[in-house]
């Protein structure tokens, strides 16, 4: 007997609702007798759909971000399908939304990738960050109690352990961690989500970077971030920021 799940994906359970119409007459008693909870696990599926979806982008977007994918690296609808068992629709919503956010281009023949970044984009999304990441970071400094501090050098100690095993994707990985922790103390929604898209773009090329020019040693100036935060000077908490954050980028433009 043929069991529809929560979530089957819908061109799926129209492929088997065919098998079973024509199969016969014994199949069309069994459809018969299932198509009450075949009709509610397809609704159970229509109402999981958005979801799952969702779950698709963030696990994508979360590739991109990391550099797992690199530049100029190619998504095909039937590839995502293919991997997430999905049908074409989620698939393309998935990639349509990434494009959107400048996580993926569109070429002239309708297909996506990773962007390839030029030196003036590079040198733009620098400054972006230097302008946007001293800020937020400054925003943050009030609530940044030794918790917060103590949880940052915890992670600074995770990204010593990614130079020394010479792991660019964890590097990467806790990096982020490390800046986000302190940003999200900000409570500064909006510019977090303009960082985040700054991260979303770069993702691909700061991996790039870091295995074309190699990570010998833990950021420097996380060192004097912390130190700042402790301390309480904005001043120089705004300046190693800036210094951390755009070194990296323009590094490439060189």
């Amino acid at each position: 007997i043929l069991h529809f799940q929560a979530g089957t994906d819908s061109n799926l359970i129209e492929k088997k609702l065919k098998i079973l119409i024509l199969g016969g007459s014994q199949a069309a008693k069994i459809f018969a007798e299932k198509l009450p909870e075949i009709f509610k696990n397809c609704k159970e599926a229509k109402i999981n759909e958005p979801s799952f979806q969702d779950r698709i982008y963030r696990e994508l977007r979360q590739k991109i971000m990391l550099g797992d994918l690199t530049p100029g690296q190619s998504l095909t609808l039937r590839g995502v399908a293919e991997s997430y068992e999905v049908s074409m629709t989620p698939a393309r919503e998935v990639l349509r939304r990434l494009a959107a956010e400048g996580a993926l281009i569109v070429t002239n023949t309708g297909r996506f990738m990773t962007p390839i970044l030029s030196n003036d984009r590079l040198e733009e999304l620098a400054a972006l960050r230097g302008l946007l990441e001293p800020e937020i970071a400054a925003r943050a400094l009030p609530r940044a109690h030794l918790t917060l501090i103590d949880r940052l050098q915890l992670i600074n100690s995770r990204i010593s352990q990614a130079v020394i095993q010479k792991e660019p994707i964890s590097y990467v990985q806790a990096n982020l961690e490390f800046h986000r922790s302190l940003y999200l103390r900000a409570q500064a929604p909006a510019i977090l989500a303009l960082v985040e898209n700054i991260w979303l773009q770069i993702g691909p090329t700061m991996r790039n970077l870091y295995e074309k020019v190699g990570v010998n040693e833990t950021p420097v100036h996380h060192l004097s971030i912390l130190a700042a935060l402790k301390s309480g000077n904005e001043s120089e908490l705004r300046l190693m920021v800036r210094t951390d954050v755009t070194k990296g980028l323009r590094m490439l433009t060189r």
